[in-house]
């Protein structure tokens, strides 16, 4: 049985550390916003190449704090994708602004910097661009778009932990970078967490005031905060995953350099990496005409595939009613959607598995 991923198996590579870890956690008998969050926290900043980082409770949170930071809310707007997880504009309706949607290249689905400066008005106060899949967008032409109309930067880093552009990491370059720790990501905890980066001194006190009801070590209240709040217990977890992460990242990579080069192009559509960028694949992703006969058959092999996303943000009522989105629609997105599926990728898949993926796929 071949699962579309598999955090178990990352554990079993890393349980004695990590038990370890959690047996020192247990005795210290802090629980929450300690010295082991703040030691993780210093390691992940050492690592991106940011001044700051601040673990919160969900990527999802890490994008609302960041809004909230930004004073953006009621009457505002944000531009962002509606090829993401559905958690990237869930935080943006949160913080009270309206999500504007735009469309991606269809080559490397990300944010197409193009039709984001068609999409900026008056109203616009930032702009997340989502890494989707792992895959870095052209985050230095987006930057420029944001230093020319005076716009902030929010990098979407849930599934690009690690990922580079020009060498840098992505979560460095915007004015906040946004990670997700949920347990199937590059970096992933187990259970829920996410993280706040930023090189803006200013910005990361009040980012640290908010994931905590807005109040300092003294409880004094500057800001109206939440609860969001990275746990001790996975951030020693995670500050023994991020030890391995490049380790992973490149076996991940390995594995979708087979898949690229023992697929069949002419059944599938393979994915492109962006231009100056290193590719992380959290996720591999091609697009097929036969999809669902094609989960089918591999599900009766015990082979199980997933789909990002069965909907993009604007074909779902519920959201949808909540976002602006362009006159001419959203084409790429919409001409992708029903063709897309995800192979198994993580990084303990063994050749001889994805060898096996590859033959049955590539079977008529």
């Amino acid at each position: 049985m071949i699962f579309f991923a598999n955090p178990y198996l990352q554990y079993l590579e890393n349980k004695n550390e990590i038990k370890k870890n959690i047996d020192k956690f247990l005795k210290k008998g802090v629980y929450i916003l300690g010295n082991d969050v703040i030691n993780f926290e210093k390691e992940f900043s050492n690592y991106i190449g940011t001044k700051y980082s601040l673990g919160v409770n969900s990527g999802t949170d890490a994008i609302l704090v960041s809004l909230k930071a930004l004073n953006i809310g009621i009457g505002d707007e944000v531009i962002t994708t509606s090829h993401t997880a559905i958690a990237t504009v869930s935080a943006i309706i949160s913080s009270g602004a309206k999500p504007v949607l735009v469309d991606i290249d269809e080559d490397n689905y990300n944010i197409n910097h193009n039709y984001i400066i068609k999409s900026i008005t008056k109203k616009t106060k930032a702009i997340i661009v989502v890494h989707i899949y792992g895959n870095p967008v052209n985050i230095k032409e987006i930057i420029s778009i944001g230093k020319k109309y005076k716009i902030p930067i929010i990098e979407d880093c849930a599934q690009a932990t690690g990922a580079t552009f020009d060498n840098k990491k992505v979560g460095s370059f915007g004015t906040f970078g946004c990670f997700s720790f949920y347990p199937t990501k590059n970096l992933g905890a187990l259970g829920d967490g996410g993280l706040v980066t930023t090189s803006n001194k200013q910005l990361a006190k009040k980012v640290n005031r908010i994931r905590q009801y807005g109040w300092n070590k003294k409880r004094d209240i500057a800001y109206i905060g939440f609860n969001s709040r990275l746990d001790e217990i996975h951030a020693n977890i995670l500050s023994v995953k991020l030890k391995y992460l490049d380790e992973d990242n490149n076996r991940r990579k390995k594995l979708a350099k087979y898949y690229l080069q023992n697929l069949n192009p002419k059944k599938f559509k393979l994915p492109k990496t962006s231009e100056n960028s290193e590719h992380v694949y959290h996720l591999f992703v091609v697009q097929t005409k036969k999809r669902n006969q094609l989960i089918r058959r591999l599900k009766d092999k015990k082979i199980y595939l997933g789909i990002h996303y069965k909907k993009a943000v604007h074909q779902e009522k519920a959201y949808a009613k909540f976002c602006k989105i362009p006159k001419g629609g959203l084409k790429n997105t919409d001409k992708i959607i029903p063709k897309i599926v995800s192979l198994p990728m993580y990084p303990q898949l063994k050749f001889k598995e994805i060898k096996h993926i590859c033959r049955i796929l590539n079977e008529e």
